[in-house]
């Protein structure tokens, strides 16, 4: 019996998306769950699962198409129980709405996560993807082995794949490799060029286990690893080692072409790019802004957070200065109500958020997202803390879905993970107001007539003067800022 596998919906306010790679071929067996396509949304990208098992019949689409919600992508022959299964649940209408509006990425462009970049990145990696089927079946486990969780790390097999001979391409382009953003990005960190990688996961797919097969089988066996493995990348520099912090190098994959100055690779711009593109120039031309400079003095807070980080690493939390920034934040932002706000100038409306949700900045590989915390206020700070390590490692392992992007009221860029002082930050529209905080360095400052060392935090605010005066925001900010300097009240505050 044919069953149809459609694009389902993805979430309040994604109409379509675009098709990057296609990880099936007609002909192929799959099972229930397994990954048949990559597509890009305004807000992620994510893999289309497939709804049943089955024999692959027809694909419908192809890497580069755009889809919207509904339209078939792959025909599979399969069993008429099948074909049942592969009917979505009903459910209740109610439970289906999301209670969140849904909100764009902010147009920032130096921006990064929020400190996470310390944390090891291996298991988001190993996470990413189902493990492959054995080409064999086991001796004596082939009838009950049961096939390998999606969120289980992937194991090699053995045999393993054959490595490809030094120099020899088995993908025509680096966007038709069936890999995933962590893969592509540790392929880039480890200087290997996908297109020489075989796949050992569904469909050819591309793990992190056979980029590391790979880098090991071309050293032992070419003798000249530079001729097979891709130009090093700047992490690969020692300089670039020290700054963990460093988002992954662009690498252009466009198709070369030639100006009349020199040679060129024209790409085409992903999705994400579009949309940000067009909110940055949104924002730039509707929103009147304003930005303030200011320091906090986090001397205080600094010691808090050394004597309790040792608490908070025994308990799987790592606990850096973002927990208490977010904390004083949404604070701050309950007692100013226009800076948690939108202006509905059609209406001639302003809308007062009762709620606080504060997004976080994060550069990713595919471009800017901003997830958000939900009810921030109300989250202590070993809440926010495991709430943001949590955050770090979905972004970082492309495992968010588009509902985490939706509903802020507030944003905040840590500029200082990578580095800078003070930047004037576009606004995340339809917000009004946007934190941009720099990295903390130690300053002379006069403290009762005597100039001492204080660990000074650098903030720049920018918010939207069609509703915030500049007398609000620095009230705002100032009230920010003596959070930040008297810690204790962020510990007692409910």
């Amino acid at each position: 019996m044919a069953i149809e596998v459609t694009l389902p919906d993805l979430g309040d306010g994604i109409e379509s998306g675009d098709v990057l790679a296609v990880h099936v071929s007609e002909g192929d067996t799959v099972t229930k769950d397994q990954p048949l396509l990559e597509l890009e949304t305004d807000k992620a990208s994510v893999d289309i699962p497939s709804t049943a098992a089955g024999k692959v019949t027809k694909i419908h689409v192809s890497a580069g198409d755009s889809v919207s919600i509904g339209s078939v992508l792959v025909t599979l022959e399969g069993t008429e129980a099948e074909a049942k299964s592969a009917e979505p649940p009903k459910q209740d209408p109610e439970e289906e709405k999301d209670p969140e509006p849904a909100e764009e990425p902010v147009a920032e462009s130096e921006e990064e996560s929020p400190e996470p970049s310390e944390e090891a990145e291996e298991e988001p990696a190993a996470k990413e993807k189902p493990a492959a089927a054995p080409s064999k079946p086991a001796p004596a486990k082939s009838a009950s082995s049961k096939p390998a969780k999606a969120d289980e790390p992937v194991q090699l097999k053995s045999p393993t794949p054959p490595a490809v001979p030094a120099g020899e391409l088995i993908h025509e382009d680096a966007d038709s490799v069936p890999a995933g953003p962590a893969v592509r990005r540790f392929a880039r960190e480890v200087g290997v060029d996908l297109r020489m990688v075989r796949g050992s996961g569904p469909g050819g797919r591309v793990t992190r286990d056979d980029v590391l097969l790979t880098v090991r089988q071309l050293s032992q066996g070419s003798g000249s690893v530079a001729s097979t493995l891709a130009a090093p990348t700047a992490e690969a520099t020692p300089a670039a080692t020290n700054a963990t912090n460093a988002p992954p190098p662009i690498v252009p994959s466009g198709e070369a072409g030639q100006d009349k100055y020199g040679p060129i690779k024209a790409e085409k711009m992903r999705r994400i790019r579009k949309v940000t593109a067009a909110q940055m120039t949104a924002s730039w031309t509707t929103v009147p802004r304003v930005t303030n400079f200011d320091d906090a003095d986090v001397t205080a807070l600094e010691e808090l957070r050394q004597q309790s980080k040792a608490d908070y690493a025994e308990a799987g939390v790592k606990l850096t200065t973002m927990p208490f920034l977010i904390k004083a934040v949404a604070l701050a932002l309950k007692a100013h109500p226009e800076v948690n706000a939108t202006v509905d100038l059609e209406n001639e409306q302003i809308i007062y958020k009762e709620y606080v949700n504060v997004g976080i900045a994060v550069d990713s590989e595919r471009g800017l997202v901003v997830p958000n915390i939900r009810n921030t206020d109300r989250m202590s700070i070993p809440d926010i803390a495991r709430t943001l390590q949590q955050t770090a490692a979905d972004i970082r392992g492309n495992n968010f879905s588009p509902s985490q992007l939706q509903g802020g009221t507030f944003t905040i860029s840590n500029l200082g993970a990578i580095g800078g002082t003070y930047s004037t930050p576009i606004i995340n529209i339809p917000e009004v107001a946007i934190l941009l905080v720099g990295r903390s360095r130690m300053m002379p400052v006069v403290v009762e007539g005597q100039i001492v060392p204080r660990l000074m935090m650098p903030m720049s605010l920018s918010y939207d003067h069609r509703l915030v005066d500049g007398a609000s925001a620095a009230r705002f900010l100032n009230e920010v800022i003596s959070y930040l300097e008297a810690p204790s009240r962020l510990l007692m505050a409910p």
